[in-house]
């Protein structure tokens, strides 16, 4: 969905970092007048270049390597029907080192010096929202998987469009309306909120516990750790002597391996496990906590395998082809990115245009079928709709709230861990 364990540089360097790129980027627009006049749709080019900065390294690399599967394997599905508009896409990906500083410096020089036509953006919130006022700044269109944060939307960017189902925080909703559905009987009583300090994962949280608290669900252990934390057991032993009956984790990747881990050794197993972020994986999660250990916990979702979504059955077929694996195993965020070329397609499609004018205007109006659901936005590039609750069964995620889109009923509760 939105991550993996941040980097947290937000102190004198990102500031300063921030200072020299708005600097760098005055002096661009003084001496060259840019704007947004690339992707013209109808440009002498017979190449369409859209840039684009991924965590290929550090701690966001295992889900910026996923975004960069996905946008490639879409850029290998539109040029084999003859490209956009007759062009050859051409995805020119750059290394942000899962730094807010870097993928300020990665998007200005996209965009100043390689003179790329268009961009999708990076993976997490935090990385989002300085990538997308770069983007703004040189009025580029900014097309974005993995960047739903409250703070993302609060930029008020009219050039942003998450492409997933609903802001991350509605991924709490799901799971909120899920638990408040079973009769109080079946209840949790008491609830623990561990969560990573971070734009993505503790707003997830703060949401469940304030509909749980409205509800008569007292909150018997809450704390914010920060993501340089070496070691989480501190925090999962707090947790853990509280007895909860639920966890309701605000992670991202390592941390939730790691509180896994923890509450393994620590031997405790509360009757429900909630993760923003982490157990959404379905090749990385497993990997890392034993797939012993993943039955009962849930999550969120907006794409799962046997998806009748549009073009949900290609996206799987190309990518088993291209990567191999199986489709239980094609994690969330690849179609997330393929997801933002989807749209592109749909904007070409509609208008026979797609320069960065023409996609933010078009998209702003109407509704979009994607492979990820029918998509639509508000002002700032809030989709409108809702998430999936999905939940490890048999050594798979599979959507078991609501019911209208669920693949199997929810475990009542989460068995004892087997690690």
């Amino acid at each position: 969905m939105d991550g993996s364990n941040r980097l947290f540089h937000r102190g004198t360097s990102h500031r300063r970092g921030a200072r020299l790129s708005a600097l760098a980027c005055a002096a661009v627009l003084l001496a060259a007048g840019c704007g947004g006049s690339h992707g013209s749709g109808g440009g002498a080019s017979k190449t369409l270049t859209i840039g684009i900065s991924l965590s290929l390294t550090g701690d966001f690399a295992d889900p910026g390597k996923a975004a960069k599967r996905g946008y490639e394997l879409w850029a290998d599905h539109v040029n084999a029907q003859g490209g956009l508009l007759g062009r050859t896409v051409r995805v020119k990906i750059v290394d942000d080192l899962s730094s807010p500083s870097q993928v300020v410096t990665n998007y200005t020089n996209l965009i100043t010096r390689d003179h790329v036509d268009l961009v999708f953006g990076p993976f997490s919130s935090l990385l989002t929202a300085p990538a997308a006022r770069v983007a703004k700044r040189f009025g580029y269109s900014f097309l974005e998987p993995a960047g739903g944060g409250p703070k993302v939307f609060a930029e008020h960017l009219n050039n942003l469009f998450f492409v997933q189902p609903a802001p991350v925080v509605a991924s709490g909703e799901v799971f909120a309306d899920y638990i408040l559905s079973l009769p109080a009987g079946q209840r949790p009583q008491t609830a623990a909120y561990p969560s990573l300090d971070d734009p993505f994962s503790s707003p997830i949280a703060d949401t469940i516990r304030a509909r749980f608290e409205a509800a008569g669900i007292k909150t018997v252990y809450k704390g914010i750790y920060p993501a340089e934390a070496p070691d989480l057991t501190p925090v999962m032993a707090k947790a853990a002597a509280a007895k909860p009956d639920v966890i309701v984790s605000g992670t991202q990747s390592t941390d939730a391996y790691q509180q896994v881990k923890a509450l393994v050794q620590l031997k405790y197993s509360p009757k429900f496990m909630f993760m923003s972020n982490g157990a959404n994986s379905p090749v990385e999660f497993p990997d890392k906590v034993g797939a012993k250990n993943t039955t009962g916990i849930l999550s969120a979702g907006d794409w799962f395998a046997g998806s009748t979504e549009q073009g949900s059955a290609q996206f799987t077929s190309e990518y088993l082809k291209k990567y191999g694996g199986t489709a239980a195993q094609i994690d969330t965020t690849s179609a997330e990115a393929y997801g933002c070329g989807q749209l592109l397609e749909a904007v070409a499609a509609k208008t026979g245009k797609v320069d960065n004018a023409t996609i933010i205007s078009t998209l702003h109006s109407g509704s979009w079928p994607t492979l990820l659901g029918t998509l639509s936005w508000n002002a700032d590039g809030a989709p409108k709709g809702t998430f999936h609750l999905v939940q490890w069964i048999d050594g798979r995620l599979v959507p078991v709230f609501p019911a209208t889109s669920a693949q199997h009923a929810p475990l009542p509760s989460k068995p004892a861990w087997n690690g």
